[in-house]
């Protein structure tokens, strides 16, 4: 299974403020340049992320972007679920566009969908600012 990159990436500006200082602003083009990912993308992925209530925008010269509560109340399974949105990962876990024959005997639904729950319930074990522990080595990695 693969998340998109529009996930990847979202976790990836939450990480990267959850490390600012609380009195500390993030800026799309900081973080653009950290990541090599483009402001433009960044642009709607924070905005989604803003509409989601995951972030604050401070509008203005010295605006910027902050996480909109504490890293350690943002469920990293929850904000998985709301930025993929759609885990159909087979045909069958869709009722109205499944056309397989063998679904109502097929046992690999259900090995899938036992797996997708156990991916799940590993995400929900894990908090933003469990993801910056190693705030250190990030911080090397990331160049800041």
């Amino acid at each position: 299974m693969n998340l998109k990159k529009y996930t990847d990436y979202g976790l990836r500006v939450l990480i990267f403020t959850a490390m600012k200082p609380e009195d500390e602003l993030a800026s799309i083009r900081e973080i653009s340049d950290v990541y090599g990912i483009s402001t433009h993308h960044l642009g709607k992925i924070v905005h989604q992320l803003t509409k989601l209530e995951l972030i604050e925008s401070v509008r203005g010269r010295y605006g910027g972007i902050r996480l909109a509560k504490p890293a350690e109340e943002m469920n990293v399974g929850k904000i998985v679920r709301m930025l993929e949105g759609d885990f159909t990962i087979l045909e069958c876990f869709d009722q109205d566009t499944n056309h397989c024959v063998i679904s109502p005997g097929c046992t690999l639904k259900h090995a899938l969908n036992h797996a997708l729950h156990a991916f799940f319930t590993v995400l929900d074990g894990y908090t933003v600012r469990d993801l910056v522990t190693n705030e250190q080595e990030l911080r090397e990695l990331m160049g800041i």
